[in-house]
């Protein structure tokens, strides 16, 4: 199934000016203006668009360069090749040649790194190659596009004739011209050429002196132009050839067209290859300038984009020498929504747009810059409303005009559906726009719709804060420049600083002052009280986080050591063991010496024979012995396994301790949380009052608002 997005929606997130910058990689117009419409494909096809993209760019990294280059396409020569009794021209057949060539290169060469180019190889090795149309046409033509005088018996005979016109031609002019040489029959300049034909410059009051065709007159009508006698029968001989010579090739070459046209089938693949590679080809070009990847793809709903860019901010960037900043932020079932707050110009537009963008590369084959650690997905319906919404062919106010955008996402969305919405409510009433825009959310979050919204409302970034699957984040601002820092937090709430930004702008503090009054006093309160909480909810969290990290390096570290510590133990065993094997051999062979010893020095062979009996039944003893060695050592390894299993034993009866604790720490929790208690929450400083319990949740009262979680996640003051 392809993705769902309309071509607004396209054009707000500048796809048409991503494909115009992969187009001029192309090598053909045509495949430069297939690019231009290219528009996102189902999982699979995109799948196997980015696996073959992916190939291509690894080609450009190493010394494996694919035998592709620039091509004539053969689409005209396609559509020809049917006419009945139609003849292609000279190139046609050369274009035919060489695009057919180009497959017989490509099947060629990239068996021989199908490690390399699995999915790129497997699909060359799908063509019918036919070496045969090349060898039709090489017979045909030499490697200037001229048709061979080999191409047929009669051909060769009227070359040749050709050739002795032209020689007998070029002989009796030449003697002509001598025998005129000492009279004054010619003008001075002797010779011209008309109509490709040499003649002879005779002034005209002797041109009847001289035998000959006359070809013309000078403007003057002092000099007549003419072909001696001599030649005028070997210049229509070959011109008689000509015309034969003509009738031939034409005749050659209807039979070509017909025999090349049998290959239509191919042609067709081959030509539908070529462009698709073309294409490959010019994703993988421009995957190359932006540094693009192709992440792991998800067929799951998990997204974790790390170090993402915005590809065309990345390239304008580049040209003027800026700084760009990567984004970072992860989607999941369980956490499906981003409010993005804080000031404007701080980059949240960006963010979106780079999301979208992204989106919109992935699924229609395109790599994205993004670190290769990130993960995607893939989405059937994408949804924006970014920038100036204004429809003035209808209109309609702004906030008209997102309302009926708003109203086409309430009736399409769902669980597969991305929306990105930025200023999310703006454009009325602030009081009642946040209600809507509330109650939106609240839609959209029922519906397990996947969405990055911007705002200023701070009653949306407090009924985020509520919802378990979605998640509050921040442009960063520097607080005492309120410079922006471009960098997106996940995990709090940013604040608009509106009178911070005022005052840095030079507004009169008498103004300030009237502003703040007319605010409520307990909103600015609650908006301060937010931010702070959101700045130690989200350095606990980060501190959680670090330990976490911290943990699993030295769980990792220790395990990385047990295992280097059995495999030196392993090896030291194995020395071992070869060593005393090597002894023991040197032992036997110095035995088996002192045999041949004793038996040259007249030893009876008897004798020696019963010594080396002995000397087998010793091993014979020894090696049964090994086998007894062996029993012991799988009791060993029996006893380890059950000390093992009673270590389990132990892990168990300490979990089912702990279960113990916790059950008592809820009993003393029941007893100490009632109504009225002083509380807070477990790494936070800040202390409110048990208003409500309900369950396990209870509601605590922190003076300016209140707020709802928990009771496993308090503590008593």
């Amino acid at each position: 199934m392809h993705v769902h997005i309309t071509k607004d929606h396209l054009q707000e997130l500048e796809f048409d000016q991503l494909l115009a910058e992969i187009a001029p990689f192309a090598f053909t117009a045509k495949t430069a203006q297939n690019i231009l419409e290219i528009k996102p494909l189902d999982f699979d096809e995109a799948q196997i668009s980015l696996q073959k993209v992916s190939e291509y760019l690894s080609s450009f990294e190493s010394e494996n360069i694919i035998p592709f280059t620039n091509y004539d396409d053969i689409e005209a020569e396609l559509k020809l090749m049917h006419i009945e009794n139609f003849r292609l021209e000279n190139k046609a057949f050369i274009r035919i040649k060489n695009i057919t060539s180009q497959i017989g290169k490509l099947q060629n060469f990239f068996p021989k790194l199908i490690d390399n180019f699995p999915i790129l190889t497997e699909e060359v090795a799908e063509l019918d190659f036919q070496k045969t149309i090349i060898d039709k046409i090489d017979k045909v033509f030499n490697r200037f596009e001229e048709v061979k005088s080999d191409a047929s018996p009669l051909l060769k005979s009227l070359r040749i004739e050709i050739n002795h016109a032209k020689k007998a031609i070029q002989q009796n002019f030449s003697k002509a011209l001598s025998s005129f040489a000492g009279t004054d029959f010619l003008d001075d300049i002797k010779e011209t050429v008309i109509d490709d034909q040499r003649v002879l410059a005779v002034k005209s009051a002797y041109k009847k002196r001289i035998a000959g065709r006359v070809l013309g007159v000078s403007k003057t009508g002092s000099i007549t132009f003419l072909q001696p006698e001599s030649v005028v029968k070997h210049y229509f001989k070959l011109r008689e050839s000509e015309d034969e010579e003509k009738k031939e090739i034409d005749k050659i070459l209807r039979k070509l067209t017909a025999e090349i046209s049998e290959f239509f089938p191919q042609l067709t693949t081959y030509q539908n290859y070529i462009f698709d590679l073309d294409i490959v080809r010019a994703k993988a070009k421009f995957a190359e300038k932006i540094n693009g990847v192709l992440p792991k793809i998800n067929k799951f709903q998990t997204m974790r984009l790390v170090n993402a860019f915005h590809p065309l901010l990345w390239l304008s960037n580049q040209e003027e020498k800026k700084e760009i900043f990567p984004q970072t932020l992860t989607f999941t079932e369980h956490k499906r929504i981003i409010c993005i707050s804080g000031p404007n110009a701080g980059g949240k537009s960006i963010t979106l747009k780079t999301v979208g963008l992204l989106q919109l590369m992935i699924q229609s084959g395109i790599l994205v810059p993004v670190h290769p650690k990130s993960e995607m997905f893939f989405f059937d319906k994408i949804m924006t409303d970014i920038g100036d919404n204004q429809s003035i062919e209808n209109h309609l106010s702004t906030y008209s005009s997102r309302l009926k955008k708003m109203g086409e996402m309430i009736k399409k969305t769902d669980e597969n559906t991305l929306l990105l919405i930025d200023e999310f409510g703006t454009g009325s009433d602030p009081e009642l726009g946040g209600a809507l825009a509330e109650a939106f959310l609240e839609f959209f979050y029922d519906k397990k719709s996947f969405a990055i919204i911007t705002t200023h409302y701070t009653n949306i970034k407090l009924v985020v804060e509520q919802l378990p699957n979605a998640q509050n984040a921040a442009m960063l601002f520097d607080e005492n420049t309120l410079l922006p820092l471009y960098k997106l937090e996940i995990g709090q709430a940013g604040s608009s600083f509106t009178f911070e930004v005022a005052q840095k702008n030079k507004i009169p503090k008498f103004i300030l002052d009237s502003a703040r009054s007319k605010v409520e006093h307990d909103i600015v309160n609650l908006d301060k009280t937010i931010v702070k909480l959101q700045q130690e909810k989200f350095e606990v969290e980060k501190l959680k986080t670090n330990l976490t990290e911290q943990k699993d390096s030295a769980q990792n570290k220790k395990e990385n050591l047990q295992k280097l510590n059995e495999q030196l133990e392993q090896k030291l065993f194995n020395f071992q063991k070869l060593y005393e094997d090597e002894h023991r051999k040197l032992q036997f062979g110095n035995k088996v010496e002192t045999f041949i010893e004793a038996y040259a020095k007249g030893k009876s062979r008897k004798d020696v024979v019963k010594d080396f009996v002995k000397i087998l039944e010793q091993e014979k003893f020894r090696r049964l012995g090994g086998d007894k060695n062996e029993t012991k050592k799988l009791k060993v390894v029996k006893r380890k396994i059950t000390q093992e299993l009673k270590k389990v034993d132990v892990q168990e009866k300490i979990e089912e301790t702990n279960t113990k604790i916790e059950e008592k720490k809820s009993t003393e929790r029941a007893v100490w949380m009632k109504i009225g208690q002083r509380v807070r929450i477990k790494g936070s400083a800040s202390v409110g009052t048990i208003e409500q319990i309900s369950k396990n949740k209870v509601t605590i009262n922190y003076g300016s608002f209140k707020t709802q979680i928990s009771g496993d996640e308090l503590e008593r003051v």
